[in-house]
């Protein structure tokens, strides 16, 4: 788990990267930048608030020969070693950056390549090395005065509500390549940050397996469990899952399927969509994994457990005790209005 708030900025570099296709130019200050108080506030916020906001999924540096042939970890552990030399280590990162931005579509920016301390990784205080960089620049006004009129200046920059590339290198696991965690928030040019320039792949831990398995059993009921049967025991079965991995600190496979899965005609239907779907989400050959909690805090609030009927009525069912909802909810078939139903018991109306 991460926490960022007691991090702090020790320096930071900026640099300006263009599309070498295009045949723009690179621009690498000489000197760090100096920062200020205000200046390390606005970019903390800056360079922290899109991890805060997404899920914690790592990645780690990865080369098919060996880590020694790959550019960027190379040069991370440089930093690690000397945090002092940042700046120097910095001209090497968008120099690099600059030789993979010959795609069209790529777009020129600044970036930053800042040092941090105090980052709280699994409650263990760690260093990490971050990398930003900044693409859309949008229009805002300016005002001055001028004689009696006030007068409208209209100028461009960087929205720093909003980091278009960013990843954070923590000090950690760096024989593997290190722990990584990036975000990227535009789509035109998805292989430019994450395959072309950081060379990462997924870092398959509890969190990944957690929260691909749940994934893949959430378009399994959706495939199989909602044509073989109907929402009700799609949005059960669900539940099922959902408390199932909530409950267990390791997962069994055969535990779960016998646990989660009532119907057994579904059993078989499970392990051929798996063999058939399981690639897609690595998870092919995965039947025993330890569980990472927060990954099924968060997959919880993703999955929608909400029964919508084509008469404008919603029936939310209540994820943390399902049984309710097998025990007070019925469905049947009206013959005289040749319609379905649902008929749900209970004692009293809840206030509020």
């Amino acid at each position: 788990m991460l926490n960022l708030y007691p991090a702090q900025i020790e320096n930071v570099s900026l640099h300006r990267v263009g599309n070498k296709n295009r045949n723009e130019p690179v621009f690498l200050s000489s000197e760090p930048y100096a920062l200020n108080d205000e200046t390390s506030g606005l970019l903390k916020e800056y360079f922290f608030k899109p991890f805060r906001e997404k899920e914690e999924n790592y990645f780690r540096f990865g080369h098919e020969a060996d880590l020694e042939f790959h550019e960027v970890h190379g040069i991370v552990s440089d930093i690690f070693s000397a945090p002092d030399q940042l700046h120097t280590y910095s001209k090497k990162l968008a120099s690099h950056l600059y030789e993979q931005s010959n795609h069209p579509h790529i777009k020129s920016g600044e970036v930053y390549v800042a040092y941090f301390s105090n980052v709280l990784l699994d409650n263990e205080k760690v260093d990490a090395v971050g990398i930003f960089k900044s693409e859309i620049k949008h229009d805002f006004l300016q005002f001055e005065e001028k004689g009696s009129n006030l007068d409208i200046l209209v100028q461009q920059g960087v929205n720093i509500n909003k980091l278009d590339k960013g990843c954070l290198i923590f000090n950690t696991e760096k024989d593997t390549g290190y722990k990584i965690l990036s975000v990227d928030s535009n789509r035109y040019d998805a292989k430019y940050w994450l395959e072309n320039f950081l060379g990462v792949d997924a870092l398959t831990d509890e969190n990944f397996y957690t929260k691909n398995y749940l994934k893949f059993c959430q378009n399994f009921a959706k495939d199989v469990v909602l044509p073989a049967e109907d929402k009700q025991q799609e949005v059960l079965f669900m539940n099922r899952a959902v408390n199932h991995f909530a409950k267990n600190d390791a997962f069994e496979e055969s535990n779960f399927l016998n646990e989660v899965i009532e119907n057994p005609e579904l059993i078989p239907e499970f392990k051929h969509y798996k063999v058939e779907k399981g690639p897609k989400y690595s998870i092919e050959d995965v039947s025993n994994f330890d569980i990472a909690n927060k990954a099924v805090s968060d997959a919880r609030k993703k999955i929608k457990n909400v029964i919508t009927l084509d008469t404008n009525i919603q029936i939310k069912m209540d994820f943390i005790n399902p049984e309710s909802a097998e025990k007070f909810v019925e469905k049947g078939w009206d013959e005289e209005r040749q319609m379905y139903y649902y008929l749900v018991y209970f004692n009293k109306e809840q206030k509020g």
